[in-house]
């Protein structure tokens, strides 16, 4: 969630400077409203207007690429004229309108994976998506449902998405999420994110989504599944490490073996 300007460009700051240093790019990314929060009483975010005011100037005065979730058409058109890329939450990635209108708008676009669908059912959104003029589309692993509570990550998709013609994202936060497990709010457990990111860059992906926060127990959506800031350094470390096994020397897997 974009809590403010102030943290939102902090943030932005940070890690554009940690990316650089270890060869990454860096794109960042902050909802204007988190539509989908477990209790209607939830922070929701500063909304459409406001949030892409903040946007833009993060985009400006820290010089990033910026990306956020649209989650009804209407919405595509002036987040375009934002952001460098549009993303697709995962409980809407099958909704024909939204997909449609993102992309007409010719942006980029990041798609998740629903938590309740097969990674090959993907090949029905990719296909609403190039009908309607998108040319770069991603795809992002966050994990399945299959049980209260809990998502468990089933890396095949990784390699099943790819073979779908895109280039896949691991989201290392989301998929550590206990959705609901704290009754009105939305679990999780940090501690597992180093891991499943090493077995997502074991197989090679084309890039790592993670939600970062100065302080994650005071951070107003998805607290318990946040890196802290401090932190992201030292994770990124392993990224590079691990990256640089599966991209230079041992190759993405693939299926063809």
């Amino acid at each position: 969630m974009l809590e403010s300007q102030e943290m939102g460009a902090r943030v932005a700051a940070t890690l554009k400077e940690e990316c650089a240093s270890r060869g990454f790019d860096y794109i960042f990314k902050a909802s204007f409203d988190k539509a989908n929060r477990t209790s209607i009483h939830s922070e929701r975010g500063p909304g459409l207007e406001r949030g892409l005011e903040w946007l833009a100037r993060i985009r400006d005065g820290v010089g990033v690429r910026v990306t956020t979730d649209i989650h009804e058409p209407h919405q595509a058109e002036p987040c375009a004229r934002v952001v460098d890329m549009l993303q697709i939450p995962a409980f809407l990635c099958r909704q024909t309108d939204l997909l449609v209108a993102a992309a007409k708008t010719g942006k980029p676009l990041n798609i998740k994976k629903a938590q309740f669908l097969a990674p090959e059912d993907m090949a029905s959104v990719v296909e609403k998506c190039r009908d309607s003029g998108a040319s770069d589309v991603m795809l992002c692993e966050r994990g399945t449902a299959f049980g209260y509570h809990r998502l468990v990550v089933d890396f095949t998709s990784l390699l099943v998405m790819r073979g779908l013609g895109c280039r896949v994202m691991f989201d290392a936060t989301h998929s550590v999420q206990r959705p609901g497990g704290l009754g009105s709010a939305t679990g999780g457990d940090r501690r597992f994110v180093p891991m499943l990111v090493r077995a997502a860059l074991a197989i090679g992906v084309d890039a790592i989504f993670m939600e970062v926060h100065p302080d994650p127990e005071k951070a107003k959506s998805d607290g318990p599944n946040m890196i802290p800031l401090d932190r992201a350094g030292w994770l990124l470390d392993q990224i590079r490490e691990a990256d640089a096994l599966s991209r230079d020397r041992l190759g993405f897997a693939t299926l063809d073996w």
